[in-house]
């Protein structure tokens, strides 16, 4: 099922081109990762898909009754301000204390809903901006370099709890991110952009494309080489479960 489809986007901002002729679609039950140079329109993109930016040219479809959850590259909260979590996921709407705690397990941060926000580590907070985004079950969850700040070790649980989450909701994932190693492994397909689409499909595809190389050739081996290992040690653990 296609949940979302952008046909010649163009977006323009204080008269620059960001964008230009965008074509994507995104089904349901997979991990899309958005790749791409500081400037590239990585964020503009999905500011355009969540309806916050009004493109200059182009149409984005939605899923009939498509529901959408954000998690924002960051999130600014006054450390002075005493708010415990349960609080916070109650902004700026209501939500029964039995959603609240579902949503927390989902991103894998249940028990924290009476701490301070304050009083999160780097790992636990995004996990809180993960839960929130949770909160209405969405059909398709967007990530903005949600994993921005963690250690390497942060990193891989992140990906981790997606991974669950997209089993348990079978949800499409659209996410940016500047992992490059860890997008190999994470991602069902990689989008290459940089103000256009240079370059998408598998990550296998995708790692050894001239446009991937002129951008991350440095990572290009290293990349790959971590895409076969896990996808051979995938099948392997496949052939051993069946």
């Amino acid at each position: 099922m296609t949940l979302l489809s952008i046909e010649h986007l163009d977006v323009d901002i204080d008269g620059r081109a960001i964008l230009d002729n965008i074509h994507l679609a995104i089904e349901r039950g997979e991990i899309v990762t958005i790749v791409g140079p500081n400037g590239s329109g990585k964020t503009t993109l999905l500011k355009a898909i969540i309806g916050s930016l009004t493109p200059a040219w182009g149409k984005i479809h939605r899923a009939p009754g498509l529901v959408m959850g954000y998690v924002p590259q960051r999130l600014h909260l006054d450390p002075t301000l005493p708010m415990t979590v349960t609080r916070f996921m109650g902004l700026p709407r209501r939500h029964a204390p039995e959603r609240i705690e579902q949503a927390l397990e989902r991103a894998g941060a249940a028990g924290l809903g009476r701490h301070q926000m304050s009083s999160l580590s780097g790992g636990q907070f995004q996990r809180i901006l993960l839960a929130r985004a949770l909160l209405e079950s969405p059909d398709l969850l967007i990530l903005d370099e949600a994993t921005q700040g963690l250690d390497q070790r942060g990193v891989a649980d992140f990906y981790r709890q997606l991974e669950s989450v997209r089993r348990e909701l079978d949800c499409g994932i659209l996410m940016v991110s500047h992992e490059l190693h860890v997008v190999m492994r994470a991602s069902d397909r990689v989008v290459c952009l940089n103000k256009s689409i240079c370059c998408e499909g598998t990550p296998q595809r995708v790692a050894t494309s001239p446009a991937y190389q002129a951008m991350f050739g440095h990572d290009i081996q290293d990349a790959f080489a971590l895409y076969r290992h896990d996808h051979a040690h995938r099948q392997e653990t496949a052939e051993l479960v069946s």
